[in-house]
């Protein structure tokens, strides 16, 4: 278990980290400010593992904190301002979140943590799951992800296809999903298209099947030079016929 402590002078910065914390299992938070001075002190009285750290505050920044804290407390700096990511890696923060945060990029953040403390693979990679939102306010669903067939964009929402023949809707962009599943045997074979290559049982030309779907996936043109080095990677194929060479 990995306590943790949240600076952040915004309220509505910290009920998310909150949030996110509430749903992995080696997080426990004790404790979060809004006053980066008072913060400073919770440090030193805690002696958390781990400091989720907003950069721009006022009358103490989140870098001046970073100089003044002890080097075995772990920090993942959160802001809204890209420019400050380089002054946090100096001081070789976990990782740097840019606001808003979503679940699944804190999820890689705190994962990286527990890869180095731990010296093993990725939480991810062990149990097989993901979380997602869904449209219903505050409600993330835990999805086994071999259960996934393939997965469909559609702006800023995307439709998870199952094998048992469920349908979910997620409050996700397809970029955000194929990052993350990339380690888990999926790929993007189109704008509007992710796959699991777990159930993928034919390509056709420029097309694929997936398990239990009537209709065939198009390959997006975009994708198909990547996908099909993959496929013929995995290609068997008979040796050229040698009219020299005899089975006798």
């Amino acid at each position: 278990m990995i306590d943790c402590v949240i600076i952040d002078d915004e309220q509505h910065a910290i009920d998310l980290l909150k949030e996110h914390i509430s749903h992995v299992h080696f997080l426990r938070l004790v404790g979060s400010e809004t006053n980066p001075i008072k913060g400073l002190a919770m440090i030193g009285d805690l002696k958390p593992g781990l400091v989720f750290l907003d950069v721009q505050m006022p009358n103490l920044t989140g870098i001046e904190i970073l100089k003044l804290i002890s080097n075995d407390c772990h920090v993942i700096m959160t802001t809204a301002y890209k420019e400050y990511a380089l002054d946090g890696f100096e001081h070789a923060v976990v990782d740097y979140l840019l606001k808003p945060i979503p679940f699944l990029r804190f999820l890689k953040a705190v994962n990286r943590l527990w890869t180095i403390q731990n010296n093993v693979r990725p939480i991810n990679d062990q149990d097989h799951y993901v979380f997602v939102k869904t449209e219903q306010k505050g409600k993330l669903l835990k999805i086994d992800s071999r259960r996934i067939t393939y997965i469909e964009g559609q702006g800023n929402y995307a439709t998870i296809h199952m094998n048992d023949q469920r349908k979910i809707t997620a409050y996700l962009k397809l970029k955000e999903l194929a990052e993350h599943l990339s380690s888990m045997g999926f790929v993007r074979i189109h704008k509007s298209f992710i796959i699991s290559l777990s159930h993928l049982t034919a390509v056709e030309g420029n097309m694929v099947r997936i398990v239990d779907e009537a209709q065939p996936i198009t390959i997006g043109e975009a994708y198909r030079k990547e996908f099909f080095e993959m496929i013929n990677a995995k290609l068997l194929s008979m040796p050229p016929n040698n009219p020299t060479s005899s089975n006798e």
